[in-house]
């Protein structure tokens, strides 16, 4: 856990959200700024500052825990059927910027091809 990390500490309990799911190593939160009608972010409790640190073996086991999450949040919040988009931005050109890995669980509309 990093101090100055919002996300650790939404991880910890420490700054209040809406959790929607846990894992035990990972959480499901409301993003407090929507892009789409659902719009989920899901976090590894441990701290890591980007995707690009989730390497070997344990950075894929963790990558699989925080997709497993998104999926199991999906389908509780009925995005299952409609369908739903995963993002997960690394680095400032990659449009990362809170730096503890997460990935957006967007649902609810009509998703667009190019994102961006």
């Amino acid at each position: 856990m990093t101090l100055d990390c919002i996300f650790c500490r939404i991880a910890t309990g420490d700054i209040p959200a809406q959790i929607v799911g846990r894992s035990d190593h990972a959480v499901a939160f409301r993003d407090l700024s929507p892009q789409a009608p659902t719009h989920i972010l899901v976090i590894p409790i441990r701290h890591l500052a980007s995707a690009a640190e989730a390497t070997g073996p344990a950075g894929g086991e963790l990558l699989g825990e925080v997709m497993a999450l998104g999926v199991e949040v999906a389908a509780t919040l009925g995005l299952a059927e409609s369908g739903y988009r995963f993002v997960m931005n690394t680095g400032r050109e990659g449009g990362q910027t809170v730096h503890h890995l997460h990935l957006h669980v967007l649902g609810g509309r009509q998703m667009r091809w190019p994102p961006g």
